[in-house]
């Protein structure tokens, strides 16, 4: 990761590219508290394989993270309609396996954002779809 940059300043904006290198910056800092402030309160995450929001959502992806997995993402379509954004990407994803040894998850994402009335835009719906899914869940 590179050095210089504020965890605690990261801002998701209109630009897809731009949400897509700040979400892989949080997500690979390994901290779920910085991870999960891109999201509305309200927001449901599939990062588990369940659909989970609030403070069951903050654990499990603070669970995740500290697992130190890492995230490669590209962004392949992004649609725009006034407040909401819609981003697919396709994922590769590095998880520590049952075994300790890493395994790679492989996938496309579809993310749902929302631009509050602060101009801010933040998380509504992440869900991953993994190509296979793992031997044991993370």
């Amino acid at each position: 990761m590179s050095t210089g940059i504020d965890l605690n300043a990261l801002e998701l904006t209109a630009d897809p590219d731009q949400q897509n290198e700040v979400f892989l910056i949080a997500f690979n800092s390994y901290d779920g508290a910085v991870f999960d402030r891109l999201y509305r309160d309200d927001a449901i995450s599939n990062l588990s394989g369940a659909p989970l929001t609030g403070a069951a959502r903050k654990a499990k992806i603070t669970e995740l993270l500290a697992q130190k997995p890492s995230l490669k993402a590209t962004l392949r379509h992004s649609y725009t309609a006034g407040d909401v954004q819609l981003i697919v990407v396709d994922y590769e994803m590095e998880v520590p396996g049952p075994d300790g040894e890493r395994q790679e998850l492989r996938g496309t994402c579809t993310d749902v954002l929302r631009r509050g009335e602060d101009g801010k835009w933040l998380m509504a719906i992440d869900r991953p779809i993994p190509e296979e899914q793992p031997a044991a869940a993370a």
